[in-house]
């Protein structure tokens, strides 16, 4: 960067002076004053490197206070909390190399990997359950807690940079430091295990780079294209890069500095005076370069960094294609016989879900036919190997030859397309098999039982036929489309008796099926979903000279892709109700928050600081009043446009309110699971315009009289702070999950839509030592109730674990029933919801207990450990999973075109996906 001769203090507050008497004076210059260039009006050099000491002196003491603030008691709690089942869990797999599947770019997850193993995390502790104790194993968790606080404390000199930059006194500066410091919520998510504090760093430094680059270019054409240009430009990209790396929010990021691009671009196209076309060039393709390809390159860097990582077959390898499979350690499957031919033993794979293989095994439907079920299994299992017979036994010398080696000797006969053949279950020696009965889970008059019929040495029956329909459309290859060759050739298998085709769809079975996933014959089966192909295959008479095919490698970028196109399906499908959720109307103003943790009669909630929070969102509002009015006035030919200082207001705080805008509006569109944590990068630049908005009253209009009285906006700043500070300190054993009692509690429950319950803290402080708590008998803090899918109530269920040597006074149950925000329902209410809604039902026993002198000592629910359901970002099965019916990971997921498969999924998916389940289950993948 280029050397720049450095100011006395006294120097640099002429300058400022100066600076400002230019900026503040009012009225813009006329016409004939105007640049003859692109550069702006009223704009100063705010060079960040150039601030005075003692700047860097108050910003330094900014960020011990915040580091104390973060790193306070970063020890406690000593359990598992809520999202650290599923970020602590990834970072054990990436030790591993076990290969997982999540909604959210890498970035943050390996980081969290890399401070888990620098600190000699060796990746056997599963992270499963919330309250899962962390000092008995000897998990790092400090350790990796400190990498998010750490960003966390970075975030402080990163918004007093940013007003610094954007023109603000130092003293608002450090009110916008002080804000964040003191903002609940970004506490509370800044101390765990985490994703949002690096999402939060990385989309604060991105803001920063990206208004000193806009500083530099409204300077006009002196300053373009040099040292300090490009630096800021590149930093812009390489944020662009590192946010999006975090979470896909990052695109709200890159739209946010592309618009304010697409302006750049648009004023010097402008200048006809110093933009030559040739030069506009040069403006567009270094604008290109780091804001799209470094970007881009970044993103690419950290999923080959991710491949390398996870070589192993792991929870998430089901969600994925057969031949992303195969890249696999243990997955890679051996060269096989190109040509499939009667009497090949094979392994049929359906083609549109990730259930897995065609199967059978030795148990019977309890219902319909009683026959034997044929289901998708997701392993490779002795139970997928199926014979290829012709419909009719080979004829020999003596006549037909018997038994399912007949096709063992001879010249192979390759199945063509319109081969009519039957196959053969090779372990149970039974065919598979169709007929006009209703299957026992899809009972629809268009679907037909799909079953194992027969036993060894019987002929088989009409019911056994099946006709090969080649896909032309899906096989790879001229020859694949003629006959059936391994992997190449997509096919489908139409019964010949009732004309229904082979099926599956992502219904399960109930345990009687072991939750595999259902197999029918379908009249009406969409085309997806009927497709299925060989994948393994054998036969005597295709030796080592037989021509062999495999699954093609992918590749980096195709593997790449692959998994962009999973995780996008399996965001958008993440639509399921969840007991902490919140739409984003009610994020500006704080309605409601979210249960991390509960444990020994103390409670973390994710809450924000409700000062901060509803004056931000004033903020907000103030300049959107101002935008309309002043736009209204231009119409009606005021000349508000023509003053600086007007202009400056709407350019600068406009900035910021548009980036609020793309952080926050874009989740007005979205049907799946949403949370306030999704606030926080929206809830930065409202912060942001909050200090615009103050600076400007009190430093730079002058209409207001309050720029000639320092004094006045200094003493708002510090009561201002003050307040933030006190109410920062009601809330803290929330966001510490510290010691507290019901009366403090509910003093400061503001809302009643907050449903942190009070009833689980103690009355008064010296019962925290009434008895210690133990792993055996801590009494647990009960979550709220679990509202439902929108339209829903439902129950709240809560045992409460009773201490050993403690005498009941009484118990007590009731029935309540609540809606999607927790609010409790009247009978008449509930009465005129009966046939419209469901209720999940859970019952809720509340204990009174004694100690020896006959005080009550606990009083409330309590709940066993976990309180906090896993978070949907999260929870995602893949269709290879035994446990849950979930969407199949392709672009374009196949569903049954008649409304009554629709509904059976449906009602399949509601009834299994309520029950709260960890990430770290080895059958599962994360969504």
């Amino acid at each position: 960067m280029a050397q720049k001769p450095s100011l006395s203090q006294d120097q640099y507050s002429a300058t400022v002076s100066t600076r400002e008497a230019k900026i503040l004076n009012g009225i813009a210059s006329s016409a004939k004053n105007k640049p003859r260039d692109y550069t702006s009006d009223g704009v100063a050099d705010n060079d960040i490197f150039m601030l005075p000491a003692s700047d860097f002196q108050l910003l330094g003491l900014l960020t011990a206070i915040a580091a104390l603030v973060r790193l306070f008691r970063i020890y406690q709690p000593s359990s598992v909390v809520f999202d650290e089942v599923h970020f602590g869990g990834f970072a054990s797999k990436y030790i591993k190399g076990r290969f997982f599947m999540d909604v959210h770019p890498p970035l943050a997850k390996l980081l969290l990997t890399l401070a888990g193993w620098l600190a000699g995390f060796d990746g056997n502790f599963d992270f499963k359950d919330i309250g899962k104790d962390y000092v008995e194993p000897g998990v790092p968790y400090v350790a990796m807690r400190l990498l998010p606080a750490l960003m966390g404390v970075m975030t402080i000199p990163t918004i007093f940079l940013t007003l610094k930059a954007t023109g603000c006194r130092t003293m608002t500066a450090a009110m916008g430091a002080g804000l964040i410091i003191f903002e609940n919520g970004l506490l509370t998510q800044s101390r765990l295990i985490l994703l949002d504090s690096p999402l939060i760093i990385f989309t604060a430094f991105t803001a920063l780079a990206w208004t000193c680059f806009t500083n530099q270019h409204e300077q006009g054409p002196e300053k373009a294209f040099d040292v300090s240009w490009w630096f800021w430009l590149v930093a812009t990209g390489l944020g662009l890069g590192a946010t999006v790396s975090v979470k896909w929010v990052g695109l709200f990021t890159i739209a946010w500095v592309g618009s304010l691009t697409l302006v750049q671009l648009w004023v010097l196209l402008g200048d006809t005076t110093t933009v030559t076309p040739r030069r506009l060039l040069k403006h567009f393709l270094a604008r290109l370069f780091c804001l799209v390809v470094i970007p881009l390159t970044f993103y690419l860097g950290l999923f080959a960094i991710h491949f390398v990582c996870l070589v192993n077959p792991g929870d998430g390898d089901g969600f994925m294609s057969s031949e992303f499979q195969a890249t696999l350690n243990s997955k890679a499957m051996q060269d096989v016989p190109a040509d499939v031919v009667l009497g090949s033993r094979v392994s049929i794979r359906h083609h549109n879900t990730h259930g897995g293989y065609l199967h059978s095994h030795n148990h019977m439907y309890p219902t319909g036919s009683k026959q034997q079920q044929i289901t998708l299994y997701p392993h490779k299992d002795e139970n997928n190997v199926w014979l290829m017979e012709n419909q009719t036994q080979p004829e020999g010398l003596d006549g037909q030859i018997k038994g399912s080696k007949a096709w063992d000797t001879g010249e192979p006969i390759p199945v063509r397309d319109k081969t009519v053949l039957r196959l053969l279950h090779t372990v149970t020696d039974r065919r598979l098999h169709s007929h006009d009965v209703r299957p026992p889970v899809s009972e629809a008059d268009w679907q037909n039982e799909a079953s194992a019929y027969g036993y060894e040495g019987f002929e088989g029956d009409a019911n056994d036929y099946f006709r090969v329909e080649i896909v032309k459309s899906l096989s790879d290859g001229t020859a694949a489309k003629d006959r059936v060759r391994t992997i190449e050739t997509k096919f489908r298998l139409i019964h010949i008796m009732t004309g229904c085709a082979l099926f599956s769809h992502k219904v399960k079975l109930p345990d009687w099926g072991f939750e595999q996933q259902e197999v029918t014959c379908a009249k009406q089966g969409t085309l997806p979903n009927s497709i299925w192909y060989v994948e393994q295959n054998e036969h005597p008479l295709l030796g080592a000279d037989a021509e062999k095919v495999n699954y093609k490698n992918p590749g980096f970028l195709g593997k790449f892709w692959e998994l962009q196109k999973v995780m996008w399906t399996t965001n958008a499908g993440l639509v399921e109700s969840h007991a902490w959720d919140s739409r984003p109307p009610s994020w500006p103003v704080l309605r409601r928050g979210i249960n991390f943790w509960g444990k020994d009669r103390r409670q973390i909630y994710l809450i924000g600081n409700p000062i901060i929070w509803w004056s931000s969102t004033a903020a907000v509002g103030i300049y959107i009043v101002f935008k309309v009015l002043s736009v209204l006035r231009w119409q009606r030919g005021f000349k508000d446009y023509e003053k600086i200082n007007f202009k400056r207001f709407d350019y600068e705080i406009g900035t910021s309110v548009l980036g609020w805008a793309f952080h926050y509006f874009p989740f007005f569109l979205m049907q799946r699971q949403l949370f306030l944590h999704h606030y926080f990068p929206a809830l930065y630049f409202a912060i942001i315009a909050l200090c615009q908005v103050y600076d400007f009253a009190t430093n730079r209009i002058a209409a207001l009289g309050l720029r000639d009285r320092p004094v006045i906006g200094r003493s708002g700043i510090a009561i201002f702070l003050a307040i933030s500070i006190v109410t920062f300190t009601l809330y803290a054993p929330l966001s510490y999950g510290n010691r507290w009692t019901q009366s403090a509690c509910n003093k400061v429950k503001i809302l009643n839509t907050w449903d942190f319950d009070c009833s689980v803290f103690p009355k008064e402080m010296s019962q925290y030592s009434v008895s210690a708590p133990s792993a055996a008998n801590a009494a647990q803090t009960a979550a709220p109730v679990a509202p439902g899918p929108s339209g829903q109530g439902s129950q709240d269920l809560n045992v409460t674990p009773q201490p050993a040597e403690e005498p009941f006074v009484s118990r007590s149950e009731k029935v309540e029933y609540r809606d999607q925000d927790g609010n409790i329902l009247n009978e008449e209410q509930v009465k005129a919801l009966e046939g419209k809604v469901s209720f999940e039902t859970r019952y809720e026993t509340r204990t009174r207990v004694i100690d020896a002198d006959g005080k009550e000592v606990k009083d409330g629910p309590a709940e066993a450990e976990g309180v906090a359901p896993p978070h949907p970002d999260i929870e995602r099965l893949p269709e290879t999973d035994p446990g849950l019916p979930e969407d199949d990971g392709r672009e374009s997921p196949a569903t049954a075109s008649p409304e009554d498969d629709v509904g059976k999924e449906k009602s399949v998916e509601d009834a299994d996906d309520g029950r709260p389940r960890p990430a770290s289950e080895p059958s599962e993948a994360t969504g």
